[in-house]
């Protein structure tokens, strides 16, 4: 039995939730209190992940951090959404890398910010960040405008990475992907007929808030 520790606002924990339901396998969740701050407790950081995040995936003895990596573990254990060939494979690679380091990364610091934030967001910064979620949109629409997933014929971990924020409430981030970036919309549409999908209010432990500004 797979343990996935996780709160109900993480993307990031979200994509791999996904990928278990995706799979078919059973799996129990572990609330992690991340708004009252357990993450940054250095007892929990000692047991649990000494980085202070989640998603953590415990399968028996062996404990995974980061989402990337515990997709592409899942992946290969399982023998699905890795890629049909050795060029796919490093495909879905890249598009890991790309999604960790510029698509999920700014989107979910914007979302948190305008959210879930102690105060209200500098203009500034999320000005910043505005600017780059529409750089690495643009890369992905664009890119998905002639296909219906990110790698091959058939859905891969590189669509469970970054569809990771693509289902919560657009009131959340503000941003209206379905008006900007049709491409993108049209792509999560699919990504909900995976046999396992559910919103990530419905899998994920925690209590759904309000957004604060």
């Amino acid at each position: 039995m797979y343990r996935l520790h996780c709160f109900a606002q993480s993307g990031n924990a979200f994509k791999v939730a996904f990928m278990l339901r995706a799979l078919d396998v059973p799996f129990d969740t572990v609330h992690v209190d991340f708004f009252k701050g357990i993450s940054t407790d250095p007892a929990w950081r000692e047991e649990h992940n000494d980085m202070g995040e989640v998603p953590i995936l415990e399968d028996g003895a062996l404990r995974l951090t980061q989402s990337g990596a515990i997709l592409t573990y899942l992946a290969k254990k399982h023998g699905r959404f890795g890629g049909a060939t050795e060029n796919e494979q490093l495909e879905v690679l890249r598009w890991l890398l790309f999604d960790n380091h510029k698509f999920t990364s700014y989107f979910a610091t914007y979302r948190f910010l305008k959210a879930f934030g102690k105060a209200a967001p500098d203009p500034a910064v999320m000005k910043f960040l505005l600017g780059r979620i529409e750089g690495a949109f643009n890369v992905v629409d664009k890119h998905l405008c002639s296909r219906e997933y990110l790698v091959g014929d058939s859905p891969t971990i590189a669509d469970f990475s970054l569809s990771g924020y693509r289902f919560f409430p657009v009131e959340e981030s503000g941003i209206d992907v379905t008006e900007r970036w049709p491409n993108i919309a049209a792509w999560g549409e699919r990504l909900k007929g995976i046999p396992g999908w559910a919103a990530p209010y419905d899998v994920m432990p925690g209590e759904q808030l309000a957004p604060r500004w």
